[in-house]
């Protein structure tokens, strides 16, 4: 039996690399990088720790470079699902009655592969995959998903460390059990560290885990499930499956051992998740637990009194980074008279100046959206400007190709009409839509 305590500290961030020109770390991605593009991954899901192949092989192609095929994935199906869901429980008992510090090892030793050995598979996966450049995968795929690990055990450690009092004559003491079920991890394409965190959080609290991640994230979950199996993690304990959302939601959320969801994703998913649980409550063994995060419309006030270099700087880089794609992106602006024009030439100028292309040129800054549909549903925005009646105008960009990848250029919308349809509507792309506000009625516009 052990008696020992077991604190881990709180870690460092993980220091981010520069890839500056003719540094090892920009000459170790860019050969990962084209190992990886000369050849085709075949993508299996992994079930009870077994690889498994459905022969449903769906192609994976780099959203910037749309002509060349990285390799396929087996999509998955029902079967798939009930299978992911009964190794998760097989698993269960005996994952739940490891040491804590134990599990706590696994995710350790997986942050130190990722920070090491995979750091470059996995930012050039994200790369190739997701269509970012050298500098966000690095922060996201790399930096990010080491610190949710370490950072997550050391919390982990301070969470069980909470004890009740024990009055004089008595010993009281609190042990924490995971859910009796499984978790659904369903995680979005944007950030390959929220793909990696939302089943890794419930699985050292002792959680058995089905993860079902976006189609356009595969190819970089695949590579961290890599990570997880090498770094220990037992058969069961997270299951990575590729089925349809809808058809995982169905059965997931039907089952009477569903414990709880960790979701990253749109509102309207969301909502119908949470609806479609509190119908099922009465199926259920436990009250399972709801945990998400979903979009919004993230704006920027800017002040009268604000330094223009400082605003432009935010909102060039809040707005146009990974072309936009992100909730936290800078996608509507208050601007007030009195800086308005001073702050329009700069950020347009800025914003010329940044370069569009493929991922392997480190020297662009903006490359592809995700997938056809968002490149779609943006180019409905912009024409829809350019066929309006005046409201709003293009000042910067308003161009889009998909001869060869997903390219929606970095675009500034003027509207005169702080209700504009894209001041309101999230777009999830490189689309900014500033409005000029009266600059002595700025504490009134922030009602609006």
């Amino acid at each position: 039996m052990s008696n020992g305590y077991f604190h881990f500290a709180e870690p460092k961030n993980e220091p981010v690399l520069a890839y500056a020109p003719g540094s090892p770390e920009r000459k170790a991605l860019q050969e990962t990088l084209k190992t990886l593009k000369a050849e085709q991954r075949d993508i299996p899901m992994y079930i009870n720790g077994k690889e498994v192949r459905s022969g449903d092989r769906q192609e994976i192609r780099p959203p910037h470079e749309t002509g060349h095929l990285l390799g396929h994935f087996h999509a998955g199906g029902a079967q798939h699902v009930h299978d992911a869901i009964a190794a998760a429980l097989a698993a269960r008992e005996k994952w739940a009655n490891t040491p804590w510090e134990e599990r706590a090892a696994v995710f350790m030793k997986a942050a130190e592969l990722l920070a090491t050995k995979y750091r470059y598979r996995l930012n050039a996966a994200t790369m190739l995959g997701q269509s970012k450049n050298a500098f966000q995968a690095e922060i996201d795929s790399a930096c990010e998903l080491i610190d949710f690990l370490r950072f997550n055990v050391h919390f982990l450690s301070q969470i069980y460390a909470q004890q009740p009092l024990s009055p004089q004559g008595f010993n009281n003491r609190m042990e924490y059990r995971p859910l009796e079920g499984f978790i659904l991890a369903v995680t979005p394409f944007n950030f390959t560290a929220i793909g990696g965190n939302l089943p890794t959080a419930p699985a050292m609290c002792g959680n058995v885990v089905v993860w079902k991640p976006a189609n356009t994230q595969i190819y970089s979950a695949s590579v961290f499930m890599e990570i997880l199996i090498e770094a220990g993690l037992p058969a069961g304990v997270i299951n990575l499956v590729y089925p349809p959302g809808a058809l995982i939601g169905e059965i997931a959320f039907a089952h009477p051992d569903f414990a709880g969801v960790h979701f990253t994703g749109s509102t309207g998913v969301f909502r119908t998740m949470w609806k479609t649980i509190g119908e099922n409550t009465a199926k259920y063994k436990s009250y399972p637990r709801i945990v998400g995060e979903t979009g919004g419309k993230d704006f920027v006030f800017v002040h009268p009194s604000a330094n223009v270099d400082g605003v432009v700087a935010n909102l060039a880089r809040g707005a146009f980074e990974y072309q936009g794609q992100k909730c936290s992106a800078a996608s509507r602006a208050y601007l007030p008279s009195n800086l308005a024009d001073e702050i329009r030439e700069k950020l347009v100028a800025e914003v010329k100046g940044m370069k569009m292309g493929p991922v392997d040129d480190f020297t662009n800054f903006i490359n592809a959206v995700i997938d056809e549909k968002s490149f779609d549903n943006l180019a409905k925005y912009i024409d829809g400007v350019k066929q309006g009646n005046g409201q709003a105008k293009i000042i910067c960009g308003g161009g889009y190709d998909k001869s060869k990848g997903w390219y929606i250029e970095p675009t500034i919308i003027e509207t005169t009409d702080p209700r504009y349809v894209t001041m309101c509507e999230e777009l999830f792309g490189p689309v900014l839509t500033v409005y000029v506000y009266d600059a002595d009625k700025w504490e009134e516009t922030l009602d609006v």
